[in-house]
């Protein structure tokens, strides 16, 4: 796969950025929002936002049943934010009727690093990015209380897990998109071809 088309979960949050970065990663991006959409990426990130929205809006335009099974059936995919919220197997402090579409064997503290007002910047290393550490900012980000013997820990921050990986799923707390940094991105892709294979990093 030369030039994989990647999908950005277009029913809230930061889709502008992440269809930037993926363009800047050498990828074909695409915003979706149907199911038909859904069906024509090799791979999607599931962005920022606010988790129980997203998840709300899934199930309204008829995609949380179709991202589940894609997702299970292996399809790429990458969570930032409320996308690793929206990736997790059990949320520590769902909202009233919250749904997840899962993929990775975690358990998810929603807004664990503060409010809005308690936003921050941070260097990140982590495990399979190459150079410096990674500029992560994190807004009402949450944090990962504990994987499952399948999922890898890839970065930690302030004594907490911050970027997980499972198979063909990754997520992590904070928003690489809003930095100009395109190396998690660029993981990403090659995840997506096929170059990354999972327990390589």
């Amino acid at each position: 796969m030369s030039t994989p088309v990647i999908g950005v979960l277009a029913l809230q949050g930061d889709v502008r950025e992440h269809l930037i970065a993926l363009a800047a990663a050498d990828a074909v991006a695409r915003p979706v929002r149907r199911p038909e959409e859904l069906a024509e990426v090799d791979g999607l990130i599931i962005p920022g936002g606010e988790s129980t929205t997203i998840s709300k809006l899934a199930h309204l335009f008829g995609l949380l049943e179709p991202l589940r099974t894609r997702v299970h059936a292996g399809m790429p995919v990458y969570g930032t934010c409320a996308g690793m919220i929206m990736l997790a197997d059990k949320i520590l402090d769902p909202r009233s009727g919250q749904e997840t579409i899962g993929g990775i064997d975690m358990i998810v503290r929603r807004n664990a690093f503060g409010r809005q007002n308690e936003s921050f910047e941070a260097a990140v290393a982590v495990r399979g990015v190459p150079g410096d550490p990674v500029e992560g900012v994190f807004i009402r980000a949450p944090w990962v209380e504990s994987v499952g013997a399948g999922a890898q820990v890839l970065a930690e921050h302030g004594g907490h897990i911050v970027a997980v990986r499972q198979g063909n799923a990754l997520a992590t707390s904070f928003h690489p998109e809003l930095t100009g940094d395109h190396r998690l991105h660029a993981l990403f892709v090659d995840m997506v071809r096929g170059k990354e294979a999972p327990g390589s990093l």
